[in-house]
């Protein structure tokens, strides 16, 4: 006669009921495949139990991937989203100054950036006065400005979006706020044949909002759509 302990009545008939309930736990599951494995002896080696660790660790692994690329779908999708509804808003001015404005206020706010600077090259001298009542959001500076800023002097090709960490940055593109960059998108802007480059420039206190590894796709779309709005005011 086995000397085992019999299951409650119960139990078994609840089990007998439910069976996907048990197959469901992995922890119970667990229990029982320890269970079997002492019950077998330390010198059997089960192959069915290696199986089923290594099916259950590779379907762990595939769990994390499912999430992780639910996860970067979110995250692709917000951000799209959010460039969308930059552009909108800075496509409503029907003038310069609001143009400039909403700039460094609403569309700030929608992409979530503490600083927003847009720097205009000029063969010119002189100082226009009318251009301090742009605000702080425009910057003139002189021609070859914006390459050198982009390559940091080291000349070569300009990428259109430039993605960097930054500890000094340069009081001439953000003013009184250059002392809490850490780190910037630059966006070159092509006005078209006979015109000089621009640049804008989004500045975050936080170093980590942008970084070289991050995609530059919705910042290339952006800088595209500001170059054409840029040319109703040039031209």
């Amino acid at each position: 006669m086995s000397s085992s302990p019999k299951i409650d009545d119960e139990l078994r008939e609840a089990i007998i009921a439910q069976p996907d309930v048990i197959l469901d736990d992995k922890d119970l599951m667990h229990a029982l495949i320890a269970a079997n494995e002492r019950s077998m002896g330390g010198n059997i080696v089960d192959l069915r139990g290696l199986a089923m660790e290594r099916l259950e660790s590779r379907l762990d692994r595939l769990e994390d991937t499912h999430r992780s690329v639910i996860a970067a779908a979110y995250e692709n999708l917000a951000g799209t989203n959010q460039v969308h509804r930059a552009i909108l808003r800075m496509l409503d001015p029907l003038d310069f100054e609001p143009f400039l404005k909403e700039l460094g206020t609403e569309v700030a706010t929608i992409l979530r950036v503490d600083a927003i600077r847009l720097v205009l090259e000029t063969s010119r001298d002189d100082n226009d006065p009318s251009l301090d009542r742009l605000g702080d959001v425009l910057t003139v500076a002189p021609d070859g400005f914006v390459d050198d800023y982009l390559t940091m002097g080291r000349g070569g090709h300009a990428r259109q979006v430039t993605l960097r960490q930054v500890q000094d940055v340069m009081p001439a593109v953000y003013g009184k706020d250059c002392d809490w960059i850490r780190s910037e998108a630059c966006l070159r802007l092509d006005f078209g044949d006979g015109r000089l480059p621009g640049m804008l420039v989004m500045g975050s206190e936080d170093p980590h909002m942008f970084g070289p590894q991050q995609g530059t796709d919705l910042l290339s779309f952006f800088a595209g759509v500001f170059e054409r709005a840029m040319r109703r005011w040039l031209g």
